[in-house]
């Protein structure tokens, strides 16, 4: 599409897939990860994540609403259960099973269920929110999992490389109270994705500013000071 545009010196504005990264560094304030506060940041997180409320998103309350088909939600389970199971890894045949094979990947590289990965029986394409434990050398941790689905990483030795080699690139944050570790992840040596956050979670199209990604996730901002240029 992009050579099609271009063929006519048109402009394109791509909104692709994203697999957005946190790195907590050692000096970051965890009451508002380094390997060093790894485990407390993990304990922290689980104590989250078992009390999000699930349900109807127009319900006053309601943390976590429904995935977008029921196909989704089907994978999701059968993916969980392939895990449980300890099956083998074989290629996905269509891209209803890619979540399956995502998941499988998980177990065959040593991943771990920490909370959550059960689909809710009922009405509705509702799961539980899920925290996966796994290597930062994993090939699922490059996938884009359209799921609520957190991976957590320790032993990072070069975060900022890790998070450079996937390939999507929406948006990436990190804390760190270090003007050090700031400027690098904000500079020519740091994050290259498409939205770079210090201190606060990978917020984009919500905060107003200049939305839109890199690599993998397309081009070009759709909101902000920018977006009337493309």
């Amino acid at each position: 599409m992009v050579q099609q545009v271009s063929g006519r010196s048109g402009k394109t504005l791509l909104e692709l897939s994203g697999n957005n990264a946190i790195i907590v560094m050692d000096d970051a304030d965890i009451h508002l990860l380094h390997v060093s506060v790894y485990d407390k940041v993990l304990e922290q997180l689980l104590t989250s994540y078992k009390q999000v409320k699930i349900g109807d998103p127009l319900q006053k309350g309601t943390l976590l609403g429904p995935l977008h088909t029921p196909e989704s939600r089907k994978n999701f389970k059968k993916g969980i259960e392939v895990i449980k199971s300890q099956a083998s890894t074989s290629s996905p045949k269509s891209s209803l099973n890619i979540f399956n094979f995502q998941l499988t990947l998980l177990h065959s590289q040593g991943g771990k269920v920490l909370t959550g990965g059960k689909a809710i029986e009922g009405e509705g394409n509702f799961v539980e929110p899920t925290i996966l434990e796994i290597s930062s050398d994993a090939v699922l941790v490059k996938e884009e999992l359209f799921a609520p689905v957190l991976y957590a990483l320790s032993h990072l030795k070069k975060q900022v490389a890790i998070n450079n080699s996937i390939p999507q690139g929406l948006s990436s944050s990190i804390f760190t109270r270090k003007p050090k570790n700031i400027f690098k992840w904000i500079g020519p040596m740091g994050s290259d994705c498409g939205i770079v956050n210090v201190n606060i979670p990978t917020n984009g199209a919500e905060i107003g500013g200049d939305f839109g990604g890199e690599k993998a996730t397309g081009g070009g901002r759709e909101t902000g000071s920018d977006s009337w240029k493309q």
